[in-house]
């Protein structure tokens, strides 16, 4: 049984009206928005693929609280 999509309206409540939220996110951005590592070989390559795997998740999130707001996504097209 797959589990229903959890509707933009709540990203936007926890995430924006909540204090706690809000607080989250912004660590959340902090600690995974990073750039990407531009010098260092493989190393660089395996951090850039990891940082953008963190950096998804944030993406997602924003992406969903825009949508409760209609700013129209990708997933809209």
């Amino acid at each position: 049984m797959t589990p229903e999509p959890i509707e933009p309206a709540i990203y936007a409540r926890v995430f924006e009206e909540y204090r706690d939220g809000a607080a989250i996110l912004e660590e959340l951005t902090r600690r995974f928005a990073r750039p990407a590592k531009l010098e260092g070989g493989i190393d660089a390559v395996l951090t850039t693929y990891h940082r953008d795997g963190a950096r998804s998740v944030i993406e997602f999130i924003v992406a969903r609280i825009n949508q409760a707001h209609g700013v129209p996504t990708d997933d809209d097209e």
